[in-house]
């Protein structure tokens, strides 16, 4: 239901126009940003957070409020005026005035975490909309958990053309259409413009026929009607689809010579312009003022959402699934996931099973999900490859939103950045699984995971050219080095079960770094052989063996390469070459440690580095007269083993850079 609360003596147009000159005023202080967008979907923004919109901006991270995402993020200034207009404490006048400017909560474009009330970092186009498939997803999955007294809200998106064009709208737009994501409503800015000039000179897609065919409920309006706009809220709201609602607007809007034109995407700078822009929407008032009776107006507003929010405190308090769900809401990883991790890790010392890593991480995985009832899995169509289903989940679909896992399709990039939506919503830790050579479809999301400090868990297999016979196609040699070049994103490279084990116990207590696991297909011998409770993965890398007597030279590996390492150092060894070998699955959680223990581990003996990638970024760990031993090029097609042998990443191999390095 509509709210009332909204001041019925200050008309839509002032509330709308006190937008629109916060976004000006604000774009020619910076003499820089967009003010286009927010011109023209001001009074889209104004009927949605005046009527419907549910949120508190006393408490704004109350798990049941609604979701509001700007996917064309690039008209930040939409979401800041609107956030300051509201009464968001950390959105004073002050921010308005520092848009764009260094230490401001005004970024370029939105970043979640600057300020409340951003939900997700958009800007990237399309983003933001696959992040809010992903909260759809969540909203729909908790709701299973906890029943619509404690879970039921909805998920708003303002989307342009440049979203809808991106390909990752299509993963996006498919998916929720499949899961029948009711509670998903999208408003497209429809104002046929993008910056090189009208969208008729790259496009004639049919964006009304285009939701209709992925089965979303679709409507066109005059996005500058605020009756139209209201009308088509309640609409979307009473149908069982997701909604798109195509508003028919001019960029602009109010500009005089401007408006509607592609220079009004981020050009109404100039004083003449601004000038004219208030005359011709009757705005007499100085710059950043807003006066008395219209900023009450809006302060009011949000008198509805406070309300529910006290009634769901209630709600909450009385419910028997209080503990649980504010478990689940804390993030924190359940204690007894260390305890069985541990129990896993003695028995793997125990049996010392050879097993792909793909393998004895769905080991680990099968404890995580069995004592971590927030994890949302899921795979790119490999589910099988990636080994990423455990025992008992039952698939999230249209039907079970209760399932905790998602079959998301050839959906790479769809798949990452709807699990950035389910982190970002709260309440479940995602994870999901493609071969590794795949991640580059993924990583734009990959790498907003990691600017937005989300606990993601991208489950990589198929790691190296020991993928065999499939070819380079699908053989990362450069993969690990660049995910690992990302900040802030754990990549972890696991030699055995024991690590894999360890691996998915540290990846679920980084609560604000995302997890890259990468797995191999091929089976590797177990070499942690004695076992301890401690986690000598999270410390990102250790010494596995060390050398008998002063460490001639120091060993480093990863992954697969860590069994060849130790057999190197055996040879080492018969020829009377003390060698130590140190395992480095995470370089990230390594760079964390103290200095102290990095140098303990590294030594000061020569070092030489063995891994099946390319030799980029392990500069750093074996410094100017390291030796490397790996790949310098792409892969070929053939059997695992003969590859090893073919491009020279051997124990001999290491052996010798080893023997080189001690005469040079």
């Amino acid at each position: 239901m509509p709210n009332t609360t909204t001041t019925d003596a200050v008309s839509h147009a002032d509330l709308a126009n006190a937008i629109r000159v916060l976004a000006m005023d604000a774009v020619a202080a910076a003499n820089s940003g967009h003010t286009g967008m927010p011109m023209g979907m001001a009074d889209v923004a104004t009927v949605l957070f005046g009527k419907y919109l549910h949120i508190d901006p006393t408490a704004p991270h109350w798990p049941d409020r609604d979701r509001f995402v700007l996917s064309a993020g690039h008209g930040s200034m939409l979401i800041y005026a609107l956030n300051h207009l509201l009464g968001y404490a950390d959105m004073p006048i002050e921010e308005i005035k520092n848009f764009r400017q260094l230490g401001s909560r005004t970024a370029g474009h939105p970043e979640h975490g600057h300020a409340d009330g951003i939900e997700t970092t958009t800007g990237p186009l399309g983003q933001g909309l696959a992040n809010a498939v992903g909260m759809a997803m969540a909203e729909r999955s908790l709701n299973a958990r906890f029943g619509d007294d404690l879970v039921n809200h909805h998920t708003f998106v303002i989307a342009g053309d440049g979203c809808l064009m991106e390909g990752v709208s299509h993963e996006a737009i498919d998916m929720a259409g499949h899961l029948r994501l009711g509670q998903l409503i999208l408003f497209w800015d429809d104002n046929e413009i993008t910056i090189d000039g009208k969208t008729s000179l790259s496009t004639s897609t049919d964006q009304i026929a285009r939701f209709e065919a992925a089965g979303w409920h679709v409507q066109q309006i005059d996005g500058h009607d605020p009756i139209a706009i209201s009308a088509a809220i309640e609409a979307a709201q009473a149908d069982q689809r997701p909604s798109m609602i195509a508003c028919k607007t001019t960029i602009g809007y109010g500009a005089p010579t401007l408006a509607g034109t592609a220079k009004a995407h981020g050009a109404i700078t100039g004083p003449d312009e601004i000038a004219g822009a208030r005359e011709k929407l009757g705005w007499p008032h100085a710059p950043f003022e807003i006066p008395e009776p219209i900023l009450a107006a809006w302060r009011a507003t949000p008198e509805h959402g406070r309300a529910k929010r006290k009634a769901w405190d209630s709600r909450l308090a009385a419910a028997p699934q209080q503990a649980e769900f504010n478990a689940a809401f804390s993030g924190d990883a359940p204690a007894a996931l260390k305890t069985e991790i541990a129990k896993l890790k003695a028995q793997h010392s125990e049996e010392l099973p050879k097993l792909a890593t793909r393998a004895s991480a769905q080991k680990a995985l099968a404890v995580v999900n069995a004592t971590t009832p927030n994890t949302l899995g899921g795979s790119a169509d490999l589910t099988g490859s990636n080994n990423t289903r455990t025992d008992g989940m039952e698939p999230f679909t249209a039907e079970t939103y209760g399932g905790r896992y998602v079959f998301y399709g050839i959906r790479e990039h769809g798949m990452a950045a709807a699990m950035n939506g389910v982190a970002l919503h709260g309440g479940l830790i995602p994870y999901g699984g493609t071969f590794l050579v795949f991640s580059d479809y993924a990583r734009p999301a990959i790498r907003l995971s990691a600017l937005m400090k989300q606990r993601v868990v991208y489950v990589l297999t198929h790691d190296s050219i020991g993928v065999g016979e499939d070819g380079p196609t699908h053989q990362p040699v450069e993969h690990v080095a660049a995910l690992r070049a990302i900040p802030n994103l754990a990549v972890f490279r696991p030699a055995d079960a024991v690590e894999a084990a360890e691996t998915w116990e540290a990846a679920l207590e980084l609560k604000d770094t995302p997890s890259a696991l990468a797995l191999t297909r091929q089976g590797l011998p177990t070499v942690r052989t004695s076992h301890t409770d401690d986690n000598l993965t999270a410390k990102g890398a250790y010494v596995l063996r060390e050398a008998d007597g002063e460490r001639a030279v120091t060993l480093l590996a990863t992954g697969s390469e860590v069994e060849i390492a130790l057999a190197a150092a055996d040879a080492l060894a018969a020829d009377g070459i003390a060698a130590a070998v140190v395992s480095m699955p995470c370089w990230l959680l390594f760079e964390r440690q103290s200095p102290e223990y990095r140098a303990a581990v590294l030594g000061d003996a020569p070092r030489v580095a063995v891994e099946a990638g390319v030799q980029l970024g392990w500069e750093r760990w074996i410094g100017d007269k390291g030796a490397f031993v790996g790949m310098s090029g792409f892969g070929a097609s053939a059997p695992a083993a003969q590859l090893f042998q073919h491009f020279g990443i051997t124990a001999e191999a290491v052996a010798a850079a080893a023997k080189a390095q001690l005469k040079a």
